[in-house]
């Protein structure tokens, strides 16, 4: 059975890239060296979310360029999650592609929180090419709305993908608020029960993970699935790097965790939280 979209996201979209204004591209005469992925749902995503920034400029000028895309994404996203499932998907593609201008929407406020939480961001443009933590959030937002739609185990596909492309394992199943940053980004870690307010700016080496697993009753060498495992984090939030926010505790709005940092209990609103007692660093000359 072949995939055919009958939906209006494409008349959204289309809107959408007409709406744009700067500072996010919107010229589209230029011209980049290609850059393809193993799975070409995520080139698609690319081009259909900023298409002046992956040389995709036709969909800028024509709606039904816009449709024929859609088309071959839900295309990719029938095979994909066909297998899984053993049934028909297309209401659940339908439904995925359908909120896809509500993803843009998002992204374009996770740009925004790059630009404004790094000093060395340059532009819009570079952010959106560039920067592994966008990339990674771009694929799990999409994987998330997969995720929701009982799709699970093809959006741990495409999440999965990100992960080797960029060293940041966001799982589909966490919630991600709008304005969401992760800077430098390798070894970032993300459970599948988390849940992270808005403006939250993660650095590398952060895990926001499970402090120790249940076992099943039912089967000694099995681990309980489907609970909580995972933290809260509030809006407004800030986590060093190398930091391990660790079980299903909550971090409160305002809070700066510094780097390194170990935590494993809640942590209230408006609270700073840092290592004070650092190793002693000793230096002895060679010669």
């Amino acid at each position: 059975m072949d995939y055919c979209y009958t939906g209006d996201a494409h008349e959204k979209l289309f809107a959408a890239y007409r709406a744009d204004e700067e500072p996010f591209p919107t010229q589209t005469q230029m011209e980049f060296p290609r850059r393809e992925h193993r799975r070409p749902e995520v080139d698609i995503l690319k081009r259909l979310f900023f298409p002046t920034c992956w040389n995709a400029a036709e969909l800028v000028r024509d709606e039904l360029a816009v449709l024929d895309r859609l088309d071959t994404l839900g295309g990719l996203f029938f095979a994909g999650i066909r297998p899984y499932s053993g049934s028909d998907p297309a209401e659940t593609v339908d439904a995925v592609i359908d909120q896809l201008p509500a993803v843009r929407r998002r992204l374009k406020k996770d740009v925004e929180a790059a630009f404004k939480g790094d000093p060395a961001a340059k532009t819009y443009m570079e952010i959106i090419r560039s920067y592994p933590g966008f990339m990674a959030i771009l694929v799990q937002r999409v994987a998330h709305t997969l995720y929701e739609a009982e799709a699970s185990e093809y959006a741990r596909e495409l999440t999965e993908y990100a992960k080797t492309e960029t060293g940041i394992d966001i799982h589909p199943g966490a919630e991600i608020g709008d304005h969401f940053f992760i800077d430098h980004g390798t070894g970032v870690v993300i459970g599948e029960t988390t849940t992270v307010g808005e403006w939250v700016r993660l650095y590398q080496d952060v895990t926001l993970g499970a402090l120790h697993f249940e076992a099943d009753e039912s089967d000694e060498h099995r681990l309980k699935k489907g609970y909580k495992r995972h933290p809260d984090i509030g809006d407004h939030v800030v986590i060093g790097a190398g930091t391990k926010v660790l079980g299903a505790i909550t971090v409160g709005d305002h809070v700066s965790i510094g780097a390194n940092s170990w935590v494993t209990d809640d942590v209230p609103d408006e609270t700073k939280v840092y290592v004070t007692d650092h190793p002693t660093q000793e230096r002895k000359r060679t010669k």
